[in-house]
């Protein structure tokens, strides 16, 4: 495995950080209120789980399951969703919890089909963020870590299901995901 990765991009050590940091600010921002928390299926998996154990206040959980990339190591921009949330939002602070944000569509199409549903609040929370293949600009309002314009695995992110166990976030080599291979297929919603 170790083989198809090029070098760690965000060690674990600064991702554990930074996730207590997180943790501290939404609690401190929800102070009083009873926060909803949404994971997008299944790259925030381990994101979501560390994160929510670093809150201090009282938080629920809901997820929803995307595909937006198909076959392809990048966003189509066509947007499904594969599961949807259990329970109503209506009326509840909402903080949606991504792995990665890329192009912004998959975010973008997230958020506009959640503002409908009438949530007394919706904000976002992203691990990763590539600013520089932004096509659609969207709201980041707990930040983890920018990073540049290649292809990442690791803590819950993904190339063909697999990768997602690693304890850092690597730099897939680019052979590795330029194979046109059929058995991998992209799992992160983006």
């Amino acid at each position: 495995m170790h083989s198809d990765l090029d070098r760690i991009l965000v060690p674990g050590r600064d991702i554990e950080a930074k996730v207590a940091e997180l943790g501290w600010k939404i609690s401190r921002d929800y102070a009083g209120k009873q926060l909803l928390t949404v994971g997008i299926l299944k790259g925030s998996t381990i994101f979501m789980a560390d994160l929510v154990r670093a809150i201090s206040i009282p938080v629920s959980f809901d997820f929803m399951a995307v595909a937006s990339y198909g076959l392809s190591s990048s966003s189509s921009g066509v947007v499904r969703i594969l599961k949807d949330l259990d329970e109503s939002i209506e009326g509840q602070d909402v903080l949606l919890i991504e792995d990665i944000v890329d192009t912004g569509l998959t975010l973008n199409y997230l958020l506009e089909t959640l503002r409908t549903r009438n949530p007394a609040s919706l904000r976002v929370c992203v691990l990763l963020d590539k600013p520089n293949r932004r096509r659609v600009e969207v709201p980041i309002d707990y930040p983890g870590f920018v990073i540049p314009d290649e292809f990442v695995v690791g803590y819950g992110l993904d190339y063909g299901g697999r990768y997602r166990n690693l304890p850092d976030v690597w730099v897939l080599k680019p052979e590795v995901y330029g194979k046109k291979n059929s058995e991998f297929r992209i799992q992160n919603s983006e």
